[in-house]
């Protein structure tokens, strides 16, 4: 088959993407990737074909604008920003999708590209398959990624509810950007007030979700779903650079710390708290980079600075992981082994921090806002040293390890495959 993989959003939203069409493409498919410009390398790395939509992700993280609105947190505003940056290349994107989708068998897609990726298939008759890296589809089970999850004590109809309000906030900012371009590019009408979800294209085949059933057991209202496990993208053939292989061969087990592509408008500061959190620890440290100026020179010998390297090569090799609570790098940490706790910005990311501790193998998450030297030490001291944190930490990184949700999705995909030529 000739796939298309619609990944839009951070390296974190796209890479599963890539990792997904590399097994597809090595179970003889072709694969191509439409995502943003800065991704290009990260898809051709891989043998896949790219194809560019406008707009650097990256640069928009960066922005002044935008590292302030990720340090206050609030996702309405958030998502109030980028619904305006979506206007602007409406329809350059339905166009690049339209392009993108000529001789294509079939679209797998993810939340951030969901809205082109129907839009497209009902203009085009192309099967679809819905593949999202958090939970999206109504529950009864908890109540959405946006709200506490203390909540699921106000009942089923309040979690379910909270679904279709999640579902309402995400599509309200982007319905003008999707009526332009479905007018001006398909020749569609601009879809009703609710939005894509009742699409028929969207329930023709099943919902697959790319994280593990070890962390979110399947809801039983989950109807036509299939949790099939993470879709990690392994750095086989990585050779780790030789002051990093030194620094973790010189000593015990360090601690990860990093927040992946989230920002902050004063980065200094985060780093001077970061700092005396480790020292007052006692504990040796692998930094992130993205600390604003500090610079290699200004760390003791017990903290190593690095730039990008493979979570999958990495965690393993820690003695916990501190993060920004992202869900590729939640599942990361979850599989290595190794006790974590997430320090959220907003979206998804209090949402995992908080699946963390409920499974007991890290520390309840401490929101940015609410991060100081004393509970970053404390947290740090305990996932070192609680052997009950440990071992469960342990025993569910080898649960994930153990299965295998590229397989399965290929699988799903066989079925396609045989349903759309019978």
């Amino acid at each position: 088959m000739q796939i298309l993989a619609i990944a839009l959003g951070s390296q974190g939203d796209v890479q599963p993407y890539v990792a997904l069409g590399k097994g597809l493409q090595a179970a003889g498919h072709h694969v191509r990737v439409m995502t943003h410009i800065n991704f290009e390398r990260l898809v051709t790395t891989h043998s896949l074909e790219f194809y560019p939509v406008k707009g650097n992700v990256q640069e928009i993280v960066e922005s002044p604008e935008m590292r302030a609105l990720l340090e206050k947190g609030n996702f309405l505003a958030i998502n109030k920003h980028t619904s305006k940056l979506a206007r602007s290349v409406a329809i350059d994107w339905m166009q690049a999708g339209f392009a993108a989708c000529q001789g294509v068998d079939l679209i797998v897609v993810g939340v951030g590209g969901l809205n082109i990726a129907v839009s497209l298939a009902e203009k085009l008759q192309i099967p679809l398959l819905p593949a999202f890296l958090f939970p999206f589809t109504p529950t009864r089970s908890f109540p959405g990624i946006l709200f506490p999850q203390s909540l699921t004590k106000l009942g089923g109809t309040f979690n379910w509810l909270s679904h279709l309000l999640l579902r309402q906030i995400m599509w309200q900012g982007f319905r003008t950007a999707d009526r332009i371009a479905r007018e001006q590019v398909l020749n569609l009408p601009a879809r009703s007030f609710w939005g894509p979800y009742k699409s028929a294209v969207m329930h023709r085949y099943p919902t697959v979700y790319g994280f593990s059933p070890s962390i979110i057991p399947k809801p039983v209202d989950w109807h036509k779903t299939e949790i099939v496990g993470d879709w990690f993208l392994d750095a086989s053939d990585w050779t780790p650079p030789a002051d990093l292989v030194k620094f973790l061969q010189n000593g015990a087990p360090p601690v990860y710390i990093g927040f992946g592509s989230m920002g902050s408008r004063k980065p200094e500061e985060t780093a001077d708290l970061v700092l005396q959190a480790i020292n007052r620890t006692g504990q040796r440290a692998v930094l992130q980079a993205g600390w604003g100026s500090l610079s290699k020179a200004d760390v003791p010998d017990n903290i190593l600075m690095i730039n990008s390297v493979p979570h999958s090569w990495l965690f393993p090799r820690m003695a916990a992981v501190v993060h920004h609570g992202g869900a590729g790098t939640t599942a990361a940490g979850l599989r290595a082994g190794v006790p974590s706790i997430a320090i959220p910005f907003f979206a998804d990311q209090p949402f995992w921090g908080q699946r963390i501790a409920d499974l007991g193998v890290g520390m309840a998450p401490i929101p940015r806002k609410q991060l100081t030297v004393e509970n970053l030490a404390q947290a740090i001291d305990r996932m070192v040293t609680d052997p009950v944190m440990r071992q469960r930490a342990a025993d569910l990184g080898a649960k994930i390890q153990a299965e295998d949700g590229i397989d399965r999705v290929v699988e799903i995909v066989r079925e396609i495959d045989r349903h759309r030529i019978d």
